[in-house]
């Protein structure tokens, strides 16, 4: 089988919810750092790219109606390139690199753009059709997370906890305390604000220029999902769930908005148009749980894809796990008997310092570590996440 490269990776910035990047539409926005790709491998015919796969968890807004097309044809990619939107919810933009590769790897391809996108500031309200003739009833639902139009079987027999719930289950059932949850949460925090002093994350990212009316345009360069905090701070906040509960506001990942892309090619097409490879995948597994404990997705997932690829977890060197809930990633890493505060696990913080915006989260685990192995000289690091209604996915990746 052929390999599959990664020659490059960049992402915008994550914006809040209604911050900065909330005027930005989800297919322009997933335009950009394609775009950004384009102009930094000048030497690539870019109609010659077989596909076009991105990741989005909503595609119920502007991200509609396949954005993985919508999204390359805005950035300038030629118009005979075909484009195709994956949907894994929280693991969308990881499943669309690992599609990209196991098409390289079996040889159907040899140049692919993988990603994802999310506006979740953008995500509308939706509501159904009528279900009976002059019918005056409306039922408007929220898409910017978790369920709807929900179906009562599905209700039924699995439930349909929310996000914060799934994480409330977790923390009872792993035993995972609020004083740790916050301790997570709090070094998270600070791993981040150390990353972006040292000017690391602002190796991966693309800025975000924005055209305003009147007066000079709007350039967003850094995450602003980052905030200054303390355990004392955090020990205030309240339960989302409930009072007395151990998810807060302060150790869950925020609600966002950003886009991720990566080039990935085989050797011959690396060669051909003068690209260095910087990382190759070696695998990718996914994994199901019960979908009340969701959160704990990503430790079977991690047995899986360590077992495809043939490496030990003591041989990995970065550890990029999606902190969806504080209460969650720790009950991942004691499953594999891993330190909640291992120096290369998020070394460079996570979600709840830098946020989740679910279609681009995925892609953004595999640039970060990538950036980290090669800053590091480190051989090996696996990326993985839950995903909501009880997943996991996991990929393995080496530095070349």
């Amino acid at each position: 089988m052929s390999e599959a490269f990664i020659c490059d990776a960049i992402r915008t910035p994550f914006g809040r919810y209604g911050g900065s990047l909330s005027g930005v539409r989800a297919d322009d926005l997933g335009a950009i750092p394609i775009k950004a790709l384009m102009e930094r491998n000048v030497g690539v015919d870019w109609g010659a790219v077989d596909d076009v796969v991105y990741g989005c968890a909503n595609q119920a807004g502007e991200d509609n109606r396949n954005v993985a097309r919508m999204a390359l044809l805005l950035a300038g990619i030629p118009q005979e390139v075909p484009g195709a939107t994956v949907n894994r919810l929280c693991g969308s933009s990881m499943d669309a690199i690992g599609v990209a590769a196991r098409a390289i790897k079996c040889g159907e391809a040899s140049l692919v753009i993988a990603g994802g996108v999310e506006s979740m500031s953008r995500a509308p309200f939706v509501m159904g059709k009528a279900e009976s003739a002059f019918s005056r009833a409306a039922k408007i639902e929220d898409t910017t997370i978790g369920w709807r139009f929900v179906n009562p079987l599905m209700k039924a027999r699995y439930g349909i906890d929310s996000m914060p719930e799934t994480a409330e289950n977790v923390a009872a059932e792993f035993k995972v305390s609020r004083a740790d949850q916050d301790a997570f949460a709090l070094r998270s925090q600070q791993r981040t604000a150390a990353a972006m002093a040292a000017g690391r994350l602002a190796e991966e990212i693309i800025p975000v220029t924005m055209a305003q009316k009147k007066g000079e345009p709007i350039v967003v360069s850094r995450d602003e999902h980052p905030r200054e905090t303390s355990l004392e701070a955090l020990a205030k906040l309240k339960g989302i769930v409930k009072p007395d509960g151990t998810v807060t506001a302060g150790n869950a990942s925020g609600v966002n908005d950003g886009a991720c892309a990566v080039l990935l090619a085989s050797a011959e097409a690396a060669k051909k148009y003068g690209l260095t490879p910087k990382g190759q995948v070696i695998a990718t597994a996914t994994a199901g749980v019960a979908p009340r404990i969701m959160g704990f997705g990503p430790a079977p997932a991690m047995r899986k894809v360590l077992a495809k690829g043939g490496i030990r977890l003591a041989d990995v060197n970065v550890i990029e796990l999606n902190e969806a809930f504080a209460a969650q990633a720790l009950a991942v890493l004691r499953d594999h008997d891993i330190a909640d505060d291992a120096p290369y696990v998020n070394p460079n913080g996570g979600a709840i310092a830098l946020g989740h915006p679910l279609g681009a989260s995925g892609a953004r685990l595999v640039t970060t570590a990538l950036y980290q192995l090669r800053r590091t000289g480190g051989r090996y690091a696996l990326c993985t996440m839950c995903i909501g209604v009880g997943q996991g996915i996991a990929m393995l990746i080496r530095r070349v």
